[in-house]
This record gives structure tokens, sequence and C-alpha cells, in this order.
């Protein structure tokens, strides 16, 4: 029975390098019988995988596109591929975070230690220009969505605003990602209450080995519930302002929690919280919006800064 799975996984290998093969080179490689190849391939069929036979003295078999995707094999090099790239996608912003951090949870799961290295290795020798978001440990990413996948508790070390680390338990629920920035969805077992995330702010997740049943999350959307959350945080100053600019156009180049509401076609209200007002002004100058503060006296003054600032550099080029 061994020799036989052992043979099938080779076969399923084969069709898997190239579009055709011939019975004989099929037997040649397997180094069986074309009879054997014949009811290897009536296995595999069994098992879902679509393979066509082209009939004839010189007739074959290619593995075909299916209706259901069967599992797929690997050698060392496209897996070490696949999971580099995926962890790539998954912090990208192209709108299929979840997806690849799931797959990528699934696949780190099966990968054998001398991959996990090579993995490893690659990422550590990858480097990428610096952009609005803070960096991001992938490995720490991929504990955190094996534990949600697993339902296990996880232990991690957590870095607040301060700077002051803090060691959290916690039932992992849901990874929301928003702009350049992933947040953890989970139930504070210290607390008994609902906790919000950052994962770039935790340190050496580790699961604890327990498992838990997963519990109903508040409200109706989970990507709602953390935006909301998030958007109404403990920050120092908060503001209103008028975006001239449609709500859609606005979303897509604002990459930090705020919360955004259509006013009309043209204009939307965007609310956010803050702690170094300058920062956020310049930040939303770079927006390359006509911009007006409705409510925030600190993010206004800021703006007034940021022009006066502005005028004296335009004031040194004319001069």
């Amino acid at each position: 029975m061994l020799e036989t799975s052992a043979r099938l996984l080779e076969l399923l290998s084969l069709l898997q390098l190239k579009r055709d093969w011939t019975s004989s080179e099929l037997a040649n490689r397997l180094d069986v019988s074309t009879r054997t190849v014949r009811a290897d391939i009536g296995k595999l069929r069994s098992l879902g995988y679509p393979v066509n036979a082209r009939p004839g003295v010189s007739g074959g078999y290619r593995l075909a596109a299916g209706t259901a995707m069967p599992p797929l094999l690997l050698d060392d090099d496209e897996a070490v591929a696949v999971a580099v790239g995926l962890g790539a996608v998954a912090t990208q912003g192209l709108g299929v975070e979840e997806t690849s951090l799931t797959a990528l949870a699934k696949l780190e799961q099966v990968l054998p230690s001398r991959l996990r290295r090579r993995v490893e290795s690659v990422r550590e020798a990858m480097s990428v220009v610096p952009g609005a978001g803070p960096s991001l440990d992938l490995s720490v990413l991929g504990a955190v969505a094996a534990a949600i996948r697993g339902h296990e508790q996880l232990r991690f070390g957590y870095t607040k605003p301060g700077g002051d680390e803090e060691s959290r338990h916690t039932e992992p629920q849901r990874l929301v990602s928003w702009g350049t920035l992933w947040y953890l969805l989970a139930w504070d077992l210290d607390r008994d209450d609902w906790r919000i995330f950052r994962v770039d702010r935790m340190v050496t997740p580790a699961p604890t080995g327990a498992r838990f049943r997963p519990r109903a999350i508040p409200g109706d959307s989970v990507v709602e519930y953390v935006v909301g959350r998030i958007s109404k945080g403990t920050s120092k100053y908060r503001a209103r302002v008028l975006v001239h600019a449609p709500a859609d156009t606005v979303t897509t180049k604002i990459h930090i929690p705020v919360g955004i509401e259509v006013v009309d076609e043209s204009t939307c209200h965007v609310e956010l919280g803050f702690d170094d007002p300058d920062r956020v002004a310049l930040w939303m100058a770079q927006l390359d919006f006509d911009i007006e503060v409705i409510d925030g006296d600190e993010l206004a003054v800021a703006f007034d800064r940021l022009a006066t600032r502005f005028r004296r550099a335009a004031d040194g080029i004319s001069t």
C-alpha cells in the first residue's frame, strides 16, 4: 500500500511537471508497466485529479483543469517561492491580504524545518524601500494566523504606544488589514473583554496549545467593528475635516485608521485621532485635495504653521 501511494505521488508530480506524457514515458520513469500506469491514472481520477487521455499508438496523458481545486505537489524550491510570495502579497495592500495570509498559514503549517529556515533566510535577505507603514515581521503574522485557524489560545508581549511592554493572554479571532497595518481582534482572557492589537506591536506570539470555541463577534461585520473601535481610539487629539473629493477616492489614498463619511458626490468628512498635529497636517496636505478643518483647533493651528513654513520656502526661492 505504501509503495502504491508513493508511486501515485510520483506520478502526480510528473503530470504536473509538463503538459503531455506518453504511457511508455511514464512507465519508464516509474519503472512499472504501461498497464500499471493506466491503473494508477484511474486512481488519480477517483481522487479528483482530472487526467485527460489521448488515444492511439502515440497516445498519452495530460493533467487538465477541473471543476474543483485538487491538492498540488510542490518541490522544495517551489514551496519556498510560494511562501515568500504569499508573505509579500499579504503586506502590499492589493485587496487579497486575508486570503494570502490564510494560504500562507496553511503552507507554513506543513513546511519541514529545513524549508522554514530557507524561507526565513530569503526574507532576511530581502529589502524594501521604507514606506508610510511600520515594518512587519511575517513570522509574527504567520503565527497569529495559525493560532486563529487552529482556535488556539495565544500569549504575546505587546508594546503600548508609550513604549511599555505587557503580557497578553488571548483567544485570537480575526485579522483585519487596514492600509499598511494589520490588526488582531481577540478576546482578552485577563480583561474578559474584546481587545484590538496592532500586529506590528506584538512580540514573540506563542500558541499555548489550549483550544477555544470561537465567540460571536459584536456587530454585523468584523471589519466595521474593528474600524469603529480604532477610529474612536484613545488618541490625544481628534479632528473633523471636510475633504473636497469623493469618499471612494479619499479611501484609496488614506492608509491610516480614519472614519470617512459621504457628504455628497464630490465631498466627504474625515474624522481622525492623532497625537502629532504637525505630522497629520503634512500628511493630509500630500493628499492633493482641498481641505477645510471643521473641528479640531490643534490641527488647524498645525496647518497654519505648515503654511507659514511653505511660504518661507517659496520666498527663499523668489529672492
